[in-house]
């Protein structure tokens, strides 16, 4: 081969073009960001609007249904889910993959625009909003502080916030806990009652008595001077002198009539953390930055700040970037130590340590060069990515073995070292070239395919197609040009006691493999009888392999969520909290920190009063005994006792992305679709029922619970007319009496602090007195509230979803112990119990859904692999038969398959399923080298079977060493240890599984197809293949 000449003779060029290759991909790989996942932009688009005061039913009406009917006809919709709560809109817009989001929004702001005239005057304008996963928090601060609650969220306002946002990376910083600053006007119903002062007239004073406005430009000799009449108010005094009104010539000061108070904002969020109050500070990152640099970079701003300002305690609570590191470092431990193993085998199988150093060069430099492919194309440093490089390491030596062990054979004979290395390295060339188009080519269709799969794994489709390539441009320029320097061979007296053994070693193996072979080529159809047993057998098996989407990871967090009933008071919701906290302090020894979060969302209960989270970082996984997941299972049961309290505890598992989007981690969801909202939950009751039945099924829960407890107050619109008021009117007052309405702004040293005007004490006014209070109409006389209204009793709904403009009801549950697909089985055969009414389904969706459309993708890659496969290989042996040889070794394969994973008690999910797509490239790899040399011997051999064996101890050395290279090079990923190991290790067990069968098939049973197809198809008359007819004769 002109290439492998061409290195031979200039062994100093080679050379430095490894260098310079090495040099570019060590400064790529200094260069490239480092995250868990691959960044991946969602095809998701929130449209949000608000109405306040209106209720989940009139928000359906009003706002998500004119929303949703417009959205609908947006090109590349593919669903609609939305959710009507009171007083907010939120649907949510999901698109095929690949389409350009904002040409999306474009198209989504023309289509609300056409229905803003639709919407009720007071809602606010839809808003717009992509998903991005970057906005996850990677880092939560926790801050505390013996300072007075307002000083302290003023401090990280004013000094710390600012000086954590301007770190390069950090997109954004939320802070919550703490009490905001607020000027509280408390007014005396009675006082205004009797004085006939209206709540708007204290407000409309309030705000025109604090204004700053410009009085326009003076001339004045040369200069032009600005006047300025400032009339904001300057603390609390000046707004309690206040002058709203007069009586009887006396002046009415807002004092008389309103208590005045410099306070804070009434609480409606819960921050504890490790027992304490506290405020919590989260860090979002920057789409395509580092997560492990930015995390490091705000921890080195916080140890500054500690030190500059003594009065605050600042401390990281939840850091993703630690497990994103340990997941990283796994990672690269499994690579390194797959590549060890590799080079042991080599070792053993050579027996020499100049041959064992020669082919383990392919290992660095195809992985080198492989970082500057991933800077090339902005990929970043990830589990994916770095698992496709160690599930690599045991492949980046196969085309290197075989040339070198081509190369020894002829050195073994005798020949020069120069003559040898070009002979073994052309004689391999195609066979080696076909076999890595093979396995480059199955890696094709995955770039093909849609949705989250294919951004997941298309990362890992180019790195191991890449380094691949890189591995066979090495064996045929780099090994040969060794080989012809450095491969020296000593005499049979002069081997060491390694080469003695190894030699031992493998003259035994050999041997075992030849008597093995004359007996199954002799006994063909019984073997083959054995052989489809052995499939039969697998196949069965096969039904107690589970299934699952993703196979679960210990992300070290264990998190609870316990919801009370709806209408809690916030103080009530804290105690139990408090009680939670106490119980999980003191039973979970390897926690690192206990973090309650309740209101304001991001697992606060999604700003829901009733409802909260207690996240628990825990230790690294050397550093602890028990799994998240059993954590979690003994949590569940110390927190079962909390009185009035549904709790929910889980494994973390919110870092990969193939979560995002299906609610909160739940592996079983569902939806029952029907319009009616009682007939739904009648029937959602019955499901929760039924799921608690099911072995595996914990946490279940309704999306919609039974309702909060309302009182209505009617305006009666004929008597409000007769007594000259209206519907605004009244609903305005009461606005501002209970609730509290903005008079403006107080500002001090450069910050605003509302100045809010309610009812004194309005929180425990009873009924009675609300209907006591008096409203000013349009004459300015009094109305006693009572004499145009009356309150109703009413439970509504807490939320309305829809699914593609249906109404539905979403019941989630958690599985633990047990394979999803399991489950799902038993669920789907327990609900055909359950008699629907008419116009009402259940279906399901969530993991369920998301795996049944990655599997179909992936068959039809996996399918769409297999042929190009055969079509590369009819390519190289120019035949239609001999490929079809080779191929007989993919589903042979299941005989390795299938065992290990049930051994193992692996789940097939996404990750095997991708195991085995490559299986379909890398066990023809063998089968290829095998029937090329049968093809090279049967020209130099009249005789079948003897061609046939002799091929097939020539080949048993390399075939076993590249199998067992590639399958020990996997072995650390296998094993799953450490933090993200679960999720490479199916993905390697399914091929390490694969290999081995495919020994076993390679050396035994393609010889026998062979054979087969030779007699059958090529036409070989009994006379010119005596020996082989005699043969068939005896069987």
């Amino acid at each position: 081969m002109r290439l492998t000449q061409i290195s031979i003779n200039r062994p100093i060029g080679v050379t430095m073009v490894m260098c310079i290759i090495m040099i570019f991909g060590g400064v790529s790989l200094y260069k490239l960001p480092v995250d868990l996942m691959p960044d991946i932009t969602y095809p998701t688009i929130t449209v949000s609007a608000s109405y306040s005061n209106a209720s989940p039913t009139e928000i359906e009406t009003l706002i998500t249904r004119p929303i949703e009917q417009a959205i609908s006809a947006v090109p590349g919709v593919e669903e609609i889910n939305s959710t009507s709560r009171e007083g907010s809109s939120r649907v949510r817009v999901s698109f095929a993959w690949g389409t350009d989001l904002d040409a999306a929004s474009n198209d989504l702001r023309d289509r609300l625009d056409r229905i803003l005239n639709r919407l009720p005057e007071d809602v606010d304008r839809p808003t717009i909003r992509k998903f991005d996963a970057a906005a996850m928090p990677i880092l939560i601060i926790g801050a505390s502080s013996d300072l007075d609650p307002v000083q302290m969220l003023n401090l990280i306002e004013e000094q710390v916030k600012y000086r954590v946002e301007r770190i390069p990376g950090v997109a954004a910083i939320d802070v919550m806990g703490g009490n905001q600053r607020e000027i509280q006007i408390n007014l005396d119903v009675d006082r205004l009652k009797a004085l006939r002062i209206s709540p708007d007239q204290i407000i409309s004073r309030l705000r025109a008595e604090n204004l700053n406005l410009p009085a326009g430009m003076i001339e004045s000799g040369n200069y032009e001077l600005r006047l300025r009449t400032p009339g904001e108010f300057r603390d609390v005094f000046e707004i309690s002198s206040l002058v709203i009104g007069e009586t009887a010539g006396k002046q009415i000061r807002l004092r008389d009539v309103a208590e005045v108070l410099d306070l804070w904002e009434k609480r409606r969020s819960i921050v504890r953390i490790n027992g304490k109050p506290g405020v919590r500070i989260m860090v979002n990152k920057q789409s395509g930055s580092n997560t492990v640099a930015v995390a490091a970079a705000v921890k080195k701003e916080i140890d500054r700040i500690n030190e500059e300002i003594p009065q605050l305690r600042l401390s990281a609570i939840v850091d993703s970037s630690k497990y994103v590191e340990r997941a990283i470092n796994n990672v690269s431990s499994s690579a390194f130590y797959g590549g060890l193993l590799a080079v042991i085998i080599l070792q053993i199988f050579l027996g020499n340590i100049t041959s064992t150093l020669i082919i383990a060069v392919a290992i660095p430099v195809s992985i080198i060069a492989t970082f500057a492919l991933m800077y090339y194309f902005q990929f970043t440093l990830n589990i994916m990515s770095l698992g496709g490089l160690a599930l690599g390491i045991g492949m980046l030596v196969d085309n290197s073995i075989v040339v070198l062990e081509n190369i020894f054979r002829y050195r073994e004979q005798g020949m020069a070292m120069a003559k040898a290395a070009v002979k073994g390295a052309s004689e391999v060339a195609m066979p080696v070239l076909a076999s890595t188009l093979t396995t480059v080519v199955i890696f094709l269709p995955l770039l093909f395919v849609e949705g989250m799969t294919g951004l997941m794994f298309k990362q890992l489709a180019y790195i191991v197609s890449f380094s691949l390539l890189c591995s066979l441009v090495i064996s045929l320029t780099v090994v040969p040009m060794m080989s012809s320097r450095f491969l020296r061979m000593s005499s049979a007296g002069q081997y060491g006691l390694f080469r003695r053994i190894s030699e031992v070693l493998i003259g035994f193996i050999v041997s075992v493999h030849s008597r093995a072979l004359e007996a199954v080529l002799h006994h063909r159809k019984k073997t083959m009888f054995a052989m489809g047993i052995l499939i039969a057998f697998s196949v069965a098996l096969a039904g107690g392999i589970g299934t699952e989407l993703m196979p679960t990871a210990d992300e070290g967090e264990v998190r609870a969520t316990i919801e009370l009933e709806e209408g809690t008071r916030l103080s009530l919701v804290e105690k139990i909290f408090v009680m939670a906290e106490e119980i999980i302090i003191k039973n979970v020894a390897d926690a690192e920190t206990v973090f309650v979060n309740v209101g304001g969302g991001m697992g606060g209960g999604g700003g829901s009063l009733n409802s909260g989270q207690i996240r628990v970082p825990l230790r690294g996984i050397p550093q602890r005994k028990k799994s998240s997941a059993q954590i979690a299972a003994e949590l569940r049961q110390k927190l079962s006792g909390l009185p009035g309290a549904e709790v929910r505890t889980r494994a973390g598992q919110g870092m990969f992305m193939m979560r995002m989007g299906s609610g909160d981690g739940d592996k079983l969801e569902m939806q029952i679709r029907g319009f009616d909202l009682k007939t739904s939950d009648a029937v959602g009751v019955e499901v929760e029922r039924l799921l608690n039945t099911i072995e595996g099924v914990t946490d279940v829960k309704l999306s919609r619970e039974k309702g909060v407890p309302e009182r209505i107050i009617v305006i009666d619109r004929a008597r409000a007319a007769d007594q000259k008021l209206t519907i605004s009117k009244i609903s305005s007052f009461l606005e501002t009496m209970m609730a509290g309405s903005s008079a403006g702004n107080l500002r001090d040293g450069g910050d605003e602090f509302r100045i809010l005007v309610k009812a004194r004490n309005a929180e425990f006014m009873k009924l009675e007195e609300v209907l006591n209070m008096s409203v000013t109409n349009s004459a300015g006389q009094q109305v006693m509230l009572r004499n145009v209204a009356h309150v109703e009793e009413h439970l509504g709904p807490t939320l309305i979803e829809r699914r593609d403009q249906e109404r539905v009801l979403g019941v989630s549950a958690n599985v633990e112990d047990r394979p999803l697909g399991f489950v799902i089985s038993e669920v789907q055969e327990k609900l055909r119990e359950i008699p629907l009414p008419g116009n009402f389904s259940i279906v399901m969706t969530g993991d369920y859904e998301e795996q049944q459309k990655s599997f179909r993708e992936l068959l039809f890659s996996f399918v769409l692999a297999l042929v190009l496969v055969y079509m590369v290989m009819a390519v190289q042996y120019e035949s239609l038969y001999d490929p079809v040889i080779v191929m007989i070794t993919v589903p042979l394969a299941i005989i390795g398959v299938v065992p290990l994973l049930y051994i193992t008690g692996t789940t097939f999910n996404i990750q095997s399923f991708i195991g085995c797509i490559m299986l379909g490239g890398i066990v023809v790899n063998n089968s290829i080298l095998l029937v090329d040399h049968i093809n090279l011997r049967r020209e130099t051999e009249p005789d079948l079977l003897k061609a046939v064996t002799s091929a097939a101890r020539d080949r048993c050395r390399p075939i076993l060493m590249t199998a067992l290279t590639t399958s020990l090079g996997m072995m650390p990923l296998a094993i799953g240890l450490g933090e993200g190991g679960e999720m490479q290790a199916p993905m390697a067990r399914a091929v390490i599984g694969g290999l081995v069968g495919a020994i076993f098939v390679t050396l035994l049973i393609i010889p026998i197809i062979y054979v087969e197809f030779d007699l059958a198809f090529r036409g070989k008359s009994r006379d010119s293949n005596s020996s082989a007819e005699e043969t068939a004769e005896n069987v």
